[in-house]
């Protein structure tokens, strides 16, 4: 990922009072209200984060999860910005959505080929995984509807990381030996 310094960060209130009106601050100080789309996509990426802790408590042995939740805090930096004002390079490059890429494909290499869709279940981390997976597709489709061209790195990692935690959730399911199959009809059986 990215080789920029990082600096110590101190808050210093958790409470400031400034949203109490319904609007809050962007990253350049101006102030938007709290409906606003890009707090929609901060907000969504921030559950994905929250969500993503729950699954990192079921599989703690994944160190891969925390590197990513670092990811969606530089992606919540980035978002924070209106990018048509700031020309700073972005927290969340391209480099990324590479290193996610690699990691999907180590952790795939053991899994057994598909055979049908799996239903969200089995292990109780698969079942998290999942869940995660679906709030990663929200969080993407918010940031895609802030049509930010400059997000578009941004938009990339999310499609894949929403990939990876589908391949964690049959790596969780014992590479897939646990994973429940679909079975068209299905629920026409007695």
């Amino acid at each position: 990922m990215s080789s920029r310094p990082v600096g110590p960060v101190r808050i210093d209130r958790v409470t400031t009072r400034g949203g109490d009106g319904g609007e809050t601050s962007l990253g350049d100080g101006s102030r938007v209200a709290k409906s606003h789309a890009r707090i929609e996509a901060i907000g969504a990426v921030d559950e994905l984060n929250a969500v993503i802790g729950m699954v990192q408590c079921a599989l703690p042995s994944c160190d891969t999860l925390t590197r990513i939740q670092g990811a969606l805090f530089d992606l919540g930096a980035d978002l924070c910005q209106p990018h048509a004002q700031s020309d700073r390079p972005l927290s969340l490059p391209a480099e990324a959505t590479t290193w996610l890429d690699h990691e999907t494909e180590t952790l795939r290499e053991g899994q057994r080929p598909l055979t049908s869709f799996v239903l969200p279940g089995g292990t109780h981390g698969a079942a998290l995984a999942h869940v995660a997976r679906t709030v990663a597709r929200r969080a993407e489709r918010r940031v895609v509807a802030l049509e930010d061209p400059v997000l578009a790195d941004a938009v990339r990692f999310l499609n894949r990381l929403s990939d990876y935690l589908f391949v964690l959730s049959r790596d969780a399911n014992d590479g897939g030996r646990k994973d429940v199959l679909w079975q068209p009809g299905a629920w026409r059986l007695p």
